[in-house]
């Protein structure tokens, strides 16, 4: 049996192809393309599910979209109604695109794939419901998913049984959030529906002094998780923008440009959004279990991926277990809804856990070679462990690596397939990798990723942590590890094991070896505005156009010492690109 689910149109498009009774392929339209948080029509993610799974349009048994776009559409017209004379503006920008692809999605998906039978639709936070629990380790659950809006849902509450998903309780729009949250983010500068987690980085760094004034004003939030915005302070129902100036002078603050300076204020700002937030999202949580009485939990929607208000779930909520699919917003929709047609509409039995992510494509040692034969440049093939040992002693000499092994991974979050890694022992390693690698603010934080055994050893974790979707503290006597320490003595921890992470494993392991230290430094392969690096030649260059010292692909191992300048390279073979 194949099953094809689709996400698009709204912030993160991507595709999942399931055959039998799991998830073989999955990728973001974004990292074909190079466009961020690509919305369009994942054409390009749809050709390698197809490609990896071995057949062709014509052998899939059923395709699946995420959401349902009539109900959607309903939902934006009526708002509009509902607001009308200020949505106009807003009405006349987005309505063009609506009639133009989104209500035909039956129409755009038969005509792509020349698919002839019916398509299947799932609610969104149907969709993101079954993304958590069906691939969840766990029989039975309770399921709370935690976004900006789906068709009319902005939150729910549910549970899950067997095969089954079942949404008990909803808030419904506009009154979300992930609204808030965004509303936020925009009105400290950042880029709505990308840079949340950078207000989420910059909250350590102030003090929650306006989250008294965002309680009485913005939300007034009830002990059982339910709340209401006060929608007189938001435009985002209305308007082209989150937020106007009511929202100013109830703060007493105005908006920050993305150009202006990041000021204390700011930081207080980020950091009453989210205590609000986490404190939101802990009410939500005990009234799921109250409501289900259920031992485990599972989570998703673009909430579900603020890993500090997940770790306040696993220390304060009344939960046992906690599962968070590491693809938790949108593009993990395409998975949720295969999922539900599969185990929930087809019933086919549940027997797969997701124990990684590394869903995407991989590229062999052939075509890594093609690609650094087709640039010219010098490089070593190595056996593995020496590749292991090497690099490892380039990471205790400070040298930053640009890490590209095997299929890529599915979420936001590099799990150490497309990595840049370094030595979390130096100081001077956070503010060198952000500005001189990821050419980012200087504020962002760094993910540590440790061997799962020895977690406990150095962080306040009792569980593993495979997705990086979980902040703990570091323990008081482990703090060596200074550029994976926030300013709070949090990090967003992510473990390893042998079976699940191979090489990457070892690598750790033999840094552990050299140096005691059983932990790297591991951020994203890419720089500030662009995807994840996809394709070998995505990866060599972003190295080339980056002070990274040393790229590690497949077997190769590429210095950048005594290379041609960068503009030769890229300059003279701008047209080259891997078959």
């Amino acid at each position: 049996m194949n099953v094809l689910g689709i996400s698009c149109y709204y912030h993160d498009s991507a595709a999942c192809l399931y055959q039998g009774d799991r998830p073989v392929a999955a990728a973001h339209e974004e990292r074909f393309t190079r466009k961020k948080h690509d919305q369009d029509f994942p054409t390009h993610a749809i050709e390698y599910c197809l490609q990896e799974g071995g057949i062709e349009k014509s052998d899939l048994d059923a395709v699946v979209f995420y959401d349902k776009p009539l109900r959607k559409f309903e939902r934006i017209l009526l708002t509009y109604l509902a607001t009308f004379p200020r949505g106009y503006s807003s009405f006349r920008r987005a309505m063009p695109l609506w009639v133009k692809d989104k209500i035909f999605i039956p129409k755009k998906i038969q005509n792509s794939l020349g698919y002839k039978k019916s398509i299947l639709f799932a609610q969104h936070h149907q969709s993101h419901a079954a993304s958590a629990f069906l691939v969840s380790p766990f029989e039975r659950a309770a399921i709370v998913t935690v976004d900006g809006v789906g068709e009319w849902t902005t939150s729910a509450i549910g549970r899950g049984e067997g095969n089954q998903v079942s949404l008990l309780k909803e808030t419904r729009f506009p009154h979300s959030l992930g609204l808030l949250y965004t509303a936020f983010t925009y009105f400290l500068g950042f880029k709505v529906n990308s840079a949340e987690y950078k207000v989420m980085g910059l909250a350590p760094y102030g003090e929650p002094r306006f989250a008294d004034k965002i309680r009485e004003h913005l939300i007034d939030l009830k002990a059982d998780g339910s709340f209401r915005l006060d929608m007189k302070y938001f435009n985002y129902h209305r308007g082209l923008t989150m937020t106007g100036k009511k929202f100013e002078r109830m703060l007493g603050v105005p908006r920050r440009r993305a150009e202006d300076s990041l000021d204390q204020v700011h930081k207080d700002l980020a950091a009453s959004v989210q205590e609000v937030t986490e404190d939101a999202v802990l009410a939500m949580v005990r009234h799921a279990h109250e409501m289900t009485g259920e031992r485990a939990l599972c989570m998703a929607g673009g909430v579900a991926l603020n890993c500090v208000a997940n770790g306040r779930v696993v220390r304060e909520g009344p939960f046992d277990e906690l599962f968070v699919q590491p693809a938790a917003g949108d593009a993990g929709g395409s998975l949720g809804a295969a999922a539900f047609a599969v185990h929930s509409v087809l019933g086919v039995p549940r027997d797969y856990v997701m124990e990684h992510a590394y869903l995407g494509p991989s590229y062999s040692d052939d075509q890594v070679r093609t690609v650094l034969d087709g640039y010219g440049v010098p490089y070593e093939e190595l056996e593995k462990e020496e590749l292991v040992r090497r690099t490892a002693q380039a990471v205790a000499d400070q040298k930053i690596i640009g890490w590209f092994q095997g299929r890529m991974e599915f979420g936001p979050r590099a799990l150490g397939s497309r990595s840049i890694l370094a030595d979390p022992r130096n100081p001077e390693n956070q503010n060198r990798v952000n500005l001189a690698i990821k050419f980012r603010e200087s504020f962002r934080p760094f993910a540590p990723v440790i061997l799962e055994e020895r977690a406990s050893e150095y962080f306040e974790l009792d569980r593993p942590s495979p997705f990086m979707l979980l902040v703990s503290q570091v323990r008081s006597d482990r703090r060596t590890i200074p550029s994976v320490t926030h300013v709070d003595g949090s990090a967003r921890i992510q473990t390893v094991n042998r079976e699940h992470n191979g090489l990457y494993y070892d690598l750790i392991e033999e840094f552990d070896r050299q140096t005691g230290c059983p932990i790297l430094i591991n951020t994203s392969f890419n720089v500030r505005g662009e995807p994840i690096v996809c394709t070998p030649d995505d990866a060599f260059r972003c190295f080339m156009r980056t002070h990274m010292n040393i790229l590690v692909m497949g077997s190769f191992y590429v210095e950048k010492e005594n290379m041609p300048p960068v503009g030769k390279l890229l300059g003279e073979l701008e047209e080259f690109e891997l078959d």
